[in-house]
């Protein structure tokens, strides 16, 4: 989705007030229903407030892409801290690093990418809100958040090739990404596990809820990472 920039926000908020204006102008004053009171009113019920909607839902969604954005529930604390840690070598930190979307790393490494991505993102980003508000995890220690929560589904290798297409030369000069390629390719082995680039975060839970935080312990690390 095009960076709208603040400006939209702004946009936003005049529109409001200018409807309110209108509104409060006619219902303290009561000005004669003529064509200007009608013009005023269409744009005071209609215009304006049409404006205001649609600006301030693209803004709100753009903000809802920043990682501070992610980081501003309590269970995500740990995963944040990772993610903008400036010697942390975990991918999370890597990628957020990168300066052309790391200030969006988390939306842009777990978006569902495709002609319905933005949305069907969103979506699923609303269980989100349920789980915190209604679903417990508002209440958790981050303790119990780092035990807890887990990734919905498996993650996709597809989001890592969005950028890491596995056809330049670079790639495919790597021989354990050539024998790999089918098996990356089905999400069979994924790219962000202990035999390939490593967990996401050293916190990362797989299958069997055990990841690099348990594998440092002693205890066996899962296959796959999310």
């Amino acid at each position: 989705m095009p960076h709208a920039g603040p400006w939209l926000g702004s946009v936003a908020l005049a529109s409001a007030t200018i409807a309110a204006v209108i509104l409060l102008h006619f219902l303290l004053r009561r000005p004669p229903l003529d064509l200007r009171t009608k013009l005023m009113l269409l744009l005071g019920l209609g215009v304006f407030p049409t404006i205001t909607a649609a600006t301030s839902t693209v803004a709100g969604m753009e903000a809802t892409t920043h990682r501070e954005f992610c980081g501003s529930c309590h269970t995500m604390d740990d995963h944040f801290g990772n993610a903008t840690n400036p010697d942390a070598q975990s991918l999370a930190a890597r990628h957020t690093r990168n300066p052309f979307f790391g200030e969006e790393s988390c939306y842009v490494c777990h978006a569902d990418y495709g002609m319905y991505g933005y949305a069907l993102t969103k979506m699923g980003g609303m269980k989100h809100v349920y789980y915190y508000y209604l679903g417990g995890y508002r209440s958790m220690t981050k303790e119990e958040a780092r035990r807890e929560v887990h990734i919905a589904k498996p993650y996709d290798n597809a989001n890592c090739r969005q950028c890491h297409t596995t056809t330049a030369h670079v790639w495919r000069s790597v021989p354990d990404h050539q024998a790999s390629a089918a098996q990356l390719a089905s999400n069979r082995m994924s790219c962000a596990s202990p035999g390939c680039h490593g967990y996401a975060h050293p916190f990362s839970k797989g299958p069997d809820g055990l990841g690099a935080a348990a594998s440092a312990s002693g205890h066996p690390a899962a296959e796959h990472a999310p």
